[in-house]
């Protein structure tokens, strides 16, 4: 591939996505060139408009539904679907031909991510797609979109940067890949959306950003937005003179944002109505939720409006005149919003859990708990002890305190449009500072809520240029890999098993790692299982480092691996004496290779992303 001229930025949203690019020519330090691309999409029947914001729906219209030349786009023939916002708008009114969320769905470990299962409650008649195909056709759309504007700088041709929810497992994070590569993007990086949005507000403050924050600094990263919440703590060092912001933490993955907040309004509306002996079928229900959405973000982000008009379609023949109408008032949404997601609450609160039922339908796995704020004191709790091994923070932390104690704090995500959230979020956090007598944390301001993980993204492209300010920071997470011990058999019990460290916390993307004194049995041709896990809080430990006992919330542990490594000529069921190297791809994926210790085969262990892996 030729020299690239631009750094392009993709942020593949819940609800939105965004495409913003740097001129890598026209640029020098911290000062650059950049832009957000206005993305052409249908916004009614044979209109079309470009806009910042592409909305992450997918629309499957019926073969009659609309006339020849009313779905067609600047760059090429009709499309059986549609992608934006006429997808948003026309699902509103027919829920079961649309796609949303497949963010969400993409990283469900419960579902086969390649299997067409959405809409997940359409009829037979209705078509469906994989969360991995409605991935790629939004992003398909992005790169004619860019095409069709830049017909001289192709984007399989320019340094691309994907952003990914920080709490993304290995699975989820090579299936984004796999997206974007089938998508034509041909030079990807990964990016934690919490780096992106830090990475953003460094970018816009053209070189400022050094007097808002300084050595010693913790930034937490609080990012609510359609469908997860994450959180990140970057700590700002001093390295050769210069600050040099520093990842040190990430959250669980949490599947909690806008999108449970649409649902909740709209059992306030449907209990409304319910008073006045109206009551909603689950059709009704779902595009009531749908119209919520628009309500909500009307509310938040405009302070004069008051009250939005909300109209549930019918299902019957007289879809206008039986259609109901409503409305959704600040009032409503701030109340509910407030206490529901955001309560204030103790730093000793921890997210609530419930017994499950044994049968559940299949959907989205939500978090029990709905509190931000709960969730968030959990995150903080927990490391507590993330700064005792780092450069220069030795002593820092307060040694009798509770959780880690942010000194600023960014906020990112459509739902921080409403100041009301921000300054309930951080007086909470004030409060928890104040009884363990630290001091406030204060704001960083300047975001911009709606692109600035797609301009942060961009930016970081430019930063692997070797210019402007990198976050450093490498892998999330601690990742191991099961080993089961070699022991007699006992009626009754299983071998135990421990945990092999395979890449450490802060493993750098493009570094690999063998573990050169430690060999291992491989079984091959015949069915393994591999188990792996994952830590957010273990940083001592190095590659190859064997645990055969840790506390259960040490360890997480990630979707088990059912595979069968082929045999290469050897009887099925043999035991071949192996070493194992990993290695974190520019991509920021993780990939396990088993060397044979004798002999040249190569065994590529893939994390789980159909529901069961092969061995290569």
């Amino acid at each position: 591939m030729s020299a690239a001229r631009y750094s392009v930025g993709i942020d593949l949203g819940t609800t939105h996505s965004a495409l913003a690019y740097i001129d890598l020519g026209a640029s020098d330090g911290e000062k650059t060139m950049h832009g957000v691309l206005d993305v052409p999409q249908l916004t009614a029947p044979g209109a079309v408009e470009g806009q910042a914001l592409l909305p992450s729906f997918l629309y499957i219209p019926h073969g009659d539904e609309f006339a020849q030349g009313e779905r067609a786009l600047p760059w090429g023939q009709e499309q059986p679907y549609i992608v934006g916002e006429l997808a948003r708008t026309r699902g509103a009114t027919t829920p079961i031909r649309l796609v949303s969320s497949a963010k969400s769905w993409l990283c469900h470990p419960g579902v086969d991510r390649r299997a067409a299962i959405l809409p997940s409650d359409a009829p037979p008649e209705v078509a469906r797609v994989s969360p991995l195909e409605a991935s790629i056709r939004y992003l398909v759309h992005l790169r004619d979109a860019w095409n069709h504007t830049h017909p001289d700088a192709p984007l399989n041709q320019q340094d691309v940067t994907v952003t990914i929810p920080a709490s993304f497992d290995p699975a989820a994070r090579e299936l984004t890949a796999e997206a974007a590569r089938t998508a034509g993007y041909e030079s990807l990086t990964l990016l934690e959306e919490p780096q992106s949005a830090l990475y953003s507000w460094i970018q816009s403050s053209q070189g400022q950003w050094r007097k808002e924050v300084r050595v010693g600094d913790i930034i937490l990263v609080i990012d609510v937005g359609g469908g997860t919440t994450d959180f990140s703590l970057i700590a700002v060092l001093e390295r050769d003179g210069n600050l040099e912001p520093h990842r040190i933490a990430v959250g669980d993955h949490i599947l909690l944002g806008g999108d449970n907040m649409d649902l909740t309004l709209a059992h306030v509306i449907a209990r409304k109505l319910g008073t006045n002996g109206t009551s909603l079928d689950p059709w009704q229900m779902r595009a009531l939720t749908y119209g919520c959405r628009a309500a909500k973000e009307t509310l938040l982000s405009e302070s004069d409006v008051q009250s939005v008009p909300v109209i549930i379609p019918s299902r019957g023949s007289k879809l206008i005149g039986g259609s109901i109408r409503t409305e959704l008032t600040r009032e409503e949404v701030t109340s509910v919003i407030l206490e529901g997601f955001f309560p204030q609450v103790d730093a000793a609160a921890r997210p609530a859990t419930r017994a499950r039922a044994a049968l559940t339908q299949l959907g989205l796995p939500f978090a029990q708990d709905a509190a931000v704020t709960r969730h968030l004191a959990a995150f903080l709790g927990r490391q507590s002890g993330a700064l005792s091994e780092l450069e220069g923070f030795a002593g820092q932390a307060n040694p009798g305190a509770s959780f880690l104690h942010p000194t600023a704090i960014l906020f990112n995500g459509g739902v921080f449009k409403s100041d009301l959230l921000v300054q309930r979020t951080l007086a909470t956090i004030n409060h928890w500072l104040a009884n363990e007598n630290a001091q406030p944390a204060r704001q960083l301001t300047g975001a911009d809520l709606d692109l600035a993980v797609a301009r942060g993204a961009a930016y970081h492209g430019y930063v692997r240029q070797g210019r402007g300010v990198r976050i450093r920071g490498g892998t999330a997470r601690a990742y191991y890999v099961g080993v089961e011990s070699s022991m007699p058999a006992i009626p009754g019990m299983e071998p135990p098993i421990q945990a092999l460290c395979i890449a450490p916390f802060g493993m750098e993307e493009g570094t690999e790692a063998e573990l050169e004194t430690q060999e291992f049995g491989l079984v091959v041709g015949e069915p393994v299982h591999f188990r792996f896990f994952s830590s957010s809080t273990r940083r001592q430990d190095q590659i190859g480092t064997i645990l055969d006992y840790w506390p259960p919330e040490d360890l997480e542990e990630l979707n088990e691996i059912q595979s069968l490594l082929p045999a290469e000529g050897r009887q099925p069921g043999e035991v071949v004496q192996v070493r194992l190297h990993a290695r974190v791809t520019e991509t920021g994926t993780l990939e396990l290779s088993a060397v044979a210790r004798h002999g040249n085969e190569r065994w590529k262990v893939e994390f789980d992303v159909r529901g069961q892996s092969a061995g290569m």
